[in-house]
């Protein structure tokens, strides 16, 4: 390998070190699946997916892969496909799954009403 390729192979890592880099922060919203994902890039280049459905919310984070793309333009190519796809099934998964102790049909018993005659006095608040 001679000097010069050593020196441009020194310049092009130096150059791709993103913890040197503070980024624009970004955030691009859409609909995928019934639900509302949050793609945001962070000021320190990493890239955190936030995913909610029907009620349930998933957060995943991801480093970003190719530091001088446009952030959209990551997104649109599908750089991001596998994180997002794990955040949606992950979601889908809780959605679909469901508790042997919790039940909608299921009514929770309330704490026994006080009669119109019951007296509360100061001890009892304590």
């Amino acid at each position: 390998m001679d000097v010069k390729s050593l020196f441009k192979k020194e310049v092009e890592k130096q150059l791709l070190d993103v913890d040197d880099y503070i980024f624009t922060p970004q955030k691009i919203d859409i609909m995928i699946d019934d639900g509302d994902l949050s793609c945001v890039l962070n000021s320190d280049g990493s890239v955190n997916m936030f995913y909610s459905k029907q009620g349930i919310t998933d957060v995943r984070a991801a480093a970003r892969k190719h530091p001088f793309t446009a952030f959209e333009t990551e997104l649109q190519h599908g750089i991001y496909d596998d994180v997002i796809e794990d955040l949606v099934d992950g979601v889908n998964e809780i959605i679909d799954s469901h508790s042997k102790y919790f039940r909608m049909e299921k009514a929770i018993p309330m704490a026994a009403a006080l009669g119109s005659g019951a007296v509360i006095t100061d001890a009892d608040k304590y």
